[in-house]
């Protein structure tokens, strides 16, 4: 019921077309400590669901429900979860167009310790900037075209895998186990498929959320989409403002002179906070 009266809420509000960015990066690299920074720092965190202007969706929601005898493998560490096809591209295709054309989204949950979909689902309600993050979120192409603005958070290998290893032995997992399937599966499906559509994107974070002035600077795009010009990027100039983003990150250019670039953008950074990984 709750569900169904948002969706009549939001077909009684003017549509706007969503502002979709894709965050890539390897296992571990910190993609999901990112958007949660971001949306930190832009106080939504703490707005009701309903309400909120920024929605987060993670791409392992959309990992394919398992047979019986890919369960099994799962299970011992055997079966590829970095491969683009344990993933169902075309339910987070699907998820996408109805994000963009305004509608309440019911995204399934996954559960990582039995390796299966659990019966509750998540809602996320209309919003004017959508983030999605995965590991292969730019693989599908009719998927990449979708975003707006794409991210690549960049982190050592080493840092991932003990990242990794700590992550994976919280859920339960044996530590051989862990290091087997990283050898086995995650790294060379890393080189495979994550790491070549690093050419795509707009915007590559090094050191992921530690990188606070890569990290202000998609802040303050954000905030000018949602301070009202949610038409201005629609009409191209979206363009000029990521290749300064693209210049800030490269040492070209400093805080201050993005902003300058950007009338709107004159509005003071909001401060960052440590939040634990």
């Amino acid at each position: 019921m709750e569900a169904l009266a948002a969706a009549e809420e939001a077909e009684e509000r003017p549509h706007h077309w969503p502002f979709l960015i894709g965050v890539s990066g390897g296992t571990a690299s910190g993609k999901s400590t990112v958007c949660a920074k971001i949306m930190e720092l832009l106080g939504q965190n703490k707005v009701d669901h309903h309400q909120r202007k920024v929605a987060i969706i993670s791409q392992d929601c959309f990992y394919r429900v398992l047979t019986a005898e890919q369960k099994a493998k799962a299970l011992k560490g055997q079966y590829n979860f970095d491969h683009p096809e344990a993933f169902d591209n075309e339910l987070m295709y699907k998820t996408l167009k109805d994000i963009v054309e305004g509608r309440v989204v019911q995204v399934p949950t996954y559960d990582f310790v039995t390796h299966s979909r659990l019966d509750e689902r998540i809602t996320v309600y209309p919003a004017d900037v959508v983030l999605l993050e995965g590991i292969l979120v730019f693989y599908p192409q009719k998927v990449r075209d979708m975003f707006h603005m794409k991210l690549f958070v960049d982190t050592d290998s080493d840092v991932r895998l003990s990242r990794r290893v700590l992550r994976d032995m919280a859920r339960g997992r044996d530590l051989e186990q862990i290091l087997s399937q990283y050898t086995t599966f995650v790294k060379p499906a890393f080189e495979e498929f994550c790491l070549p559509t690093k050419k795509y994107v707009d915007v590559i974070i090094p050191r992921g959320v530690d990188n606070m002035v890569a990290i202000n600077l998609i802040v303050q795009h954000i905030q000018d989409i949602l301070n009202g010009d949610i038409c201005k990027w629609q009409r191209g100039p979206i363009n000029g403002q990521v290749r300064n983003l693209k210049r800030a990150m490269a040492g070209e250019c400093h805080l201050q002179n993005a902003a300058s670039a950007n009338p709107a953008g004159k509005r003071a950074l909001l401060e960052p906070s440590t939040r634990p990984h």
